[in-house]
């Protein structure tokens, strides 16, 4: 399409001709290089760090399970953070030096990538509305199998639009569907509910039910750092809609300037597989050393007797 674009085409009863556009300046998209140079090597650093956080959590809460209040909770975000750092190394490989392992196995990966994104925001969205967490009984294991099950679920679109194409190298495409048809339309609105309505919408949960505001503890309060650092790439992936809609400016600009505010803000999100972890450490350490403050046999922290 870009090709016949810079093309003029004109017909008469005596000619079929084709003239050259000479000025039709073509787009100079940098952002392509730029991605297969940074991003292999961000994606491996960020994976190595992701699972030595997920490590020391999981660690800290076999060690000392009295530190956390929803301690459940936190250990199936810490499986969630680890299963979602075990996809990007592949990630990598796939944009440094190609996909050569088919179509299956990158529906797959981008399966487990959406899979550990929306449990964690199930995760994170039932932790602060409740104390569903607080032990792990009948009814808490019931809910987490829900919860993984509801994110297998709502992961599978993502894994239908994704798809690999061999020109001008093997590569593995998270939307291999065009943006506007219906498994792609419904996998954006999922991600929408969870980037952008998820994170709007708890806090004014929280505003009008005061009682769950109230049962936060520190790690519930660390949790939302993987809400913040999606909310950008929503953004992006809203942008991106409005683009392909035509309801934004068409241009070299604009298309070259979106690039990069897609792949920054996914960036950014990629990030909550290693900072989310340290978050909640920080927040249990802050809890634990805290003057006036001690655990309770149940993992809440209460004050100390005089």
């Amino acid at each position: 399409m870009e090709l016949i674009g810079n093309f003029s085409f004109y017909d008469d009863d005596d000619s079929n001709e084709t003239f050259l556009d000479y000025g039709a300046a073509p787009c100079h998209n940098q952002y392509c290089p730029f991605f297969q140079r940074v991003a292999p090597p961000f994606l491996a650093v960020t994976s190595a760090m992701a699972m030595l956080g997920t490590t020391a959590l999981l660690v800290a809460l076999a060690k000392r399970p009295q530190w956390l209040q929803s301690r459940a909770m936190v250990a199936q975000l810490a499986v969630g953070s680890g299963l979602f750092a075990v996809v990007l190394p592949a990630v990598a490989v796939g944009i440094g030096q190609g996909w050569r392992l088919g179509t299956a196995l990158c529906r797959l990966m981008y399966l487990l990538w959406y899979w550990s994104l929306f449990a964690q925001g199930l995760l994170v969205a039932s932790g602060s509305c409740g104390s569903f967490w607080c032990r792990w009984d009948a009814r808490s294991r019931r809910l987490a199998v829900a919860v993984w099950a509801l994110a297998l679920l709502l992961a599978t679109p993502a894994a239908l639009t994704s798809g690999t194409a061999a020109a001008p190298e093997p590569s593995c495409l998270r939307r291999s569907v065009d943006m506007l048809s219906p498994v792609n339309l419904l996998h954006l609105g999922l991600c929408f509910c969870l980037f952008l309505l998820l994170p709007a919408a708890l806090p004014v949960a929280a505003l009008a039910v005061p009682r769950w505001r109230a049962r936060w503890a520190p790690d519930v309060a660390a949790s939302w750092v993987f809400l913040a650092l999606w909310v950008p790439h929503g953004a992006a992936l809203a942008m991106e809609l409005l683009l392909h809609a035509r309801l934004l400016p068409q241009s070299c600009g604009t298309f070259q300037h979106f690039d990069y505010a897609l792949g920054l803000s996914e960036a950014l999100g990629v990030l909550h597989c290693c900072l989310g972890p340290a978050a909640v450490l920080l927040a249990a350490r802050l809890c634990r050393t805290a003057p006036g403050t001690g655990p309770s046999p149940h993992g809440i922290p209460i004050a100390s007797a005089p």
